[in-house]
């Protein structure tokens, strides 16, 4: 008999009506001796099985509980109940797995309400929760819809490496990669630790960006993007960074910075859009939940739309572009700045502004999404591209309601000249980067990308605040558990 999951018997129940089929998963409940509510994590919705308990091995009946697997095969009739369309009248029961009650009782899987930071705990355990299934569902269409995006708009997926003597922000905030022994370090006469002698020859460290690396795809192939893994050994406890995380780069050769704001709206947009059309369970169980949360907030505090309502308005309205120093400008002149109600007051043009700036301009001032862009070029990285006024750079950032930043992107230097004296004023080494530096010897053109932190978008779309609930295995300092 095929397998069916859960989400397949709901959404096409009318043609097996009546007949028999095999399910499979977890017990979320056994109500009487006599109903189950199991879930296969495949939907938010469980299907329920009705036990003619008479008809059952009183043994079989007494290992179903909470949490324990089972494989049921029984037919699928119209539901005498409310709350589902149908059910399933169990003629076989086997348990899969049994159930160590007390050993359950200690985790998250006994049936009551936990707190966020004891579903982190025991992050292994958390899929079987309804949040955290719906998270990581949305998550999962999240990442196909990126590369559907890309794979329509004819851009070529390419692997940049994991590993890399590059630091691409020029931050230096990266994690080193050695089979050097720890213990018994070779030293040069400086007495520094000799690299030359380590795996690759010379000090290497995990990626902060694959940014560098796709620019030279780019040269060649026009439309690029990489999606995959990166690393920031940033010792920030706070909701927003992880030392592990996952990053979208597009890389365009011939785009200048509008077409970049053109590229990461359309693609914003579309990402949202699918999860709206291709999730609509899940969201509206983190609706509901999000609704819960912001009647427990002070009412100045309050979201002003509901997670589903502020998803779908962001797919309508065209996002307000507004260059940093009007930004500058209107945040100098607000009352919050006014008043003393900023954390870090803005005081003058050239500031790196904070999250709580980001969001007063979306949140309160212009009540939409942001793109700010022309920003103060000593705040910004080496590779953007020097303004006429030779103050700003062609950067641009992509501010969203409740997050802040959620894109951060550029048009590229492409000026050899331009770009090596740039280079010399950030203290970029030349020489770690003659590949990159090649790339504006042989053609170089105009080209543009940007960056987009998964984890930041999945916040967004979840109504979840703390970005380590919404990857499957959190990695920040003092914590590299399972």
């Amino acid at each position: 008999m095929k397998k069916i999951t859960i989400h397949e018997l709901l959404q096409d129940y009318k043609k097996i009506l009546h007949h028999d089929i095999t399910v499979y998963g977890w017990v979320r409940a056994f109500r009487s001796n006599r109903f189950i509510a199991l879930n296969d994590g495949s939907a938010m919705d469980n299907i329920q099985i009705v036990v003619d308990y008479e008809q059952f091995d009183e043994n079989t009946l007494n290992k179903i509980s909470v949490a324990s697997s089972v494989k049921i095969t029984g037919e699928v009739v119209e539901s005498q109940g409310s709350g589902q369309q149908i059910e399933i009248i169990a003629k076989k029961i086997e348990i899969l797995g049994d159930n160590f009650t007390e050993e359950r009782d200690k985790t998250i899987l006994q049936p009551k309400r936990h707190s966020l930071e004891v579903l982190r705990d025991q992050a292994h355990l958390r899929f079987r929760t309804n949040l955290f299934s719906a998270v990581f569902r949305v998550r999962s269409a999240v990442s196909f819809a990126i590369h559907d995006f890309f794979r329509q708009n004819r851009f070529f997926y390419i692997n940049t490496p994991i590993i890399t003597g590059a630091d691409a922000e020029g931050a230096g905030e990266m994690f080193t990669v050695t089979n050097l022994d720890l213990n018994d370090l070779p030293k040069t006469e400086e007495g520094t630790v000799d690299f030359s002698e380590d795996f690759f020859g010379k000090k290497t460290n995990l990626t902060v960006s694959g940014q560098l690396e796709a620019e030279t795809a780019a040269m060649g192939l026009g439309r690029v993007y990489t999606f995959g893994p990166t690393f920031r050994a940033e010792n920030s406890n706070t909701t927003r960074h992880l030392a592990e995380f996952w990053m979208v780069e597009p890389e365009v050769a011939f785009n200048n910075l509008e077409d970049n704001i053109d590229l990461a709206e359309d693609f914003l947009k579309y990402v949202i859009n699918y999860v709206l059309d291709h999730c609509k369970t899940d969201l509206e169980f983190l609706d509901k939940r999000f609704a819960e949360e912001q009647k427990q907030k002070p009412e100045k505090d309050r979201a002003k739309e509901g997670l589903i309502e502020k998803l779908e308005n962001v797919v309508k309205k065209r996002f307000k572009r507004v260059s940093y120093t009007e930004a500058v400008e209107i945040l100098m002149n607000s009352k919050e700045n006014k008043k003393g109600k900023f954390q870090f007051p803005v005081e003058q043009w050239g500031i790196d502004l904070q999250s709580e700036h980001e969001r007063y301009l979306v949140e309160k001032h212009f009540e939409t999404p942001v793109v700010l862009f022309d920003y103060p070029k000593d705040i910004k990285a080496f590779y953007m591209r020097l303004n006429e006024d030779q103050k700003t750079v062609a950067a641009m950032d992509v501010l969203f309601p409740g997050i802040g930043e959620i894109i951060g992107g550029s048009q590229r230097e492409e000026r050899l000249e331009v770009l090596r004296s740039k280079m010399q004023e950030m203290n970029v080494d030349e020489h770690e980067l003659w590949w990159y530096l090649d790339t504006r010897k042989f053609g170089s053109v105009p080209h543009a990308g940007f960056g987009l932190g998964l984890e930041r978008l999945i916040l967004f779309v979840t109504g979840l605040t703390n970005i380590r609930d919404v990857i499957p295995f959190p990695r920040t300092p003092n914590n590299a558990e399972f």
